[in-house]
């Protein structure tokens, strides 16, 4: 039996869900176990706040710093005075960390975020013993955080990553392009009208699935209030996730224009929900986009994060599987297109279909255990 190790860190959702994607594609290998940890629940309370708390606050209220922070970092060499100071206080907030990598006595380890294969390499370096560690990078472009010494292999999104990677890396290790893990049910057909019953939807009409809160161009109700208000024989899913008052606000308008609108809170069957729909308008994180792409949903991007999820947004208006709107005039516009061109969405469904990569997450999992199995 070998065991594989993932650590995740949950700052943003997309870590988490690559993780849970690699956890579940080990489903039915009799010889490979495969254990997920998040390295938040390995720290102290304040560093945890710090950490999640801290970037979710940047992105989503001051944008243009994370923009300058994000694009110093990916600049500053490694041993800048800032990078030294961050490094060391990582350290000191995630002992607890290593004495867990320690007890589970894995054969590999994978890490879908930068900060455990960080404090990894560090170990790496100072001749400790640690097993081959992998990075799964879950963006389709990678950002200097990423690149770390003595990794054994970076797991990546498409040739793109792997170029600069190639680049970046002085000592190249193996690179793989997988695609960035999803779970196994974005990888399944399922039947648009047994998915359009369960959500009490018609499974003729052309749906529109509204994924974000409507972060950046105002306040996910105005978002779709603005959309209700264009004509057409179309009905929308709003899905508020786990913001209460975000689907207090879906209902109002519901009631409003009833056969229109459907609020949609938290739910594990998001892919069923995807299954219903013929245009998608979310953010661009990694994990999003890539579940989008798995079931070919074509996408409205949205008010991208500076950095990451403006070089996806990139990424997918460079290979025409999806439109891009900055603000909500924009927003609308797009969906008006959308609603009267179906060749337009055929176009785009096309091309989500021809550069997804539903098998990532069994893909990745291949390269580590080739590689444990050829050491």
């Amino acid at each position: 039996m070998r065991k594989i190790l993932v650590l995740s860190v949950s700052a943003g959702a997309g870590h988490v869900r690559a993780a849970q994607a690699l956890v579940a594609a080990a489903t039915g290998l009799h010889d490979v176990e495969v254990v997920h940890c998040d390295v938040l629940d390995f720290v102290p309370a304040a560093f945890r706040k710090l950490y999640a708390e801290l970037y979710l606050d940047l992105v989503g209220r001051h944008p243009h710093l994370w923009a300058y922070l994000y694009d110093k970092a990916d600049r500053a060499p490694r041993e800048a005075w800032f990078s030294r100071m961050r490094r060391a206080v990582e350290r000191l907030n995630t002992r607890a960390l290593h004495e867990e990598v320690a007890r589970q006595g894995a054969d590999a380890i994978v890490c879908t975020h930068f900060l455990p294969a960080e404090l990894l390499a560090r170990r790496i370096a100072h001749g400790e013993a640690v097993p081959p560690v992998w990075v799964q990078v879950t963006d389709y472009d990678v950002h200097r955080l990423w690149v770390q010494p003595g990794m054994r292999g970076y797991l990546v999104a498409g040739d793109e990553t792997a170029f600069r990677l190639r680049e970046l890396l002085p000592d190249t290790p193996r690179i793989a392009v997988t695609g960035i893990p999803v779970l196994p049910p974005f990888a399944q057909r399922h039947d648009r009208a047994a998915c359009a019953a369960e959500l009490g939807i018609d499974p003729q009409r052309t749906t529109v699935l509204v994924m974000t809160g409507g972060a950046g161009i105002g306040s996910g109700a105005a978002m779709v209030e603005r959309l209700l208000a264009i004509d057409g024989d179309f009905q929308i899913v709003a899905l508020a996730g786990r913001n209460e008052a975000l689907l207090a606000a879906y209902h109002r308008l519901a009631a409003a224009q009833p056969q229109r609108l459907w609020p949609l809170g938290f739910t594990t069957t998001v892919e069923r929900v995807m299954a219903c729909a013929d245009i998608a308008v979310t953010k661009p994180g990694g994990l999003s986009i890539s579940e989008c792409l798995a079931v070919g949903l074509p996408m409205v991007l949205i008010a991208p994060i500076p950095g990451q999820e403006e070089r996806n947004a990139s990424h997918l208006l460079e290979q025409g599987a999806a439109l891009l709107a900055l603000d909500a005039t924009a927003l609308e516009y797009r969906i008006r297109r959308l609603l009267a061109d179906p060749a337009l969405r055929a176009g785009l469904r096309q091309r989500c279909l021809a550069i997804r990569r539903p098998a990532a997450a069994r893909q990745a999992l291949d390269q580590v255990l080739d590689a444990d199995a050829a050491r």
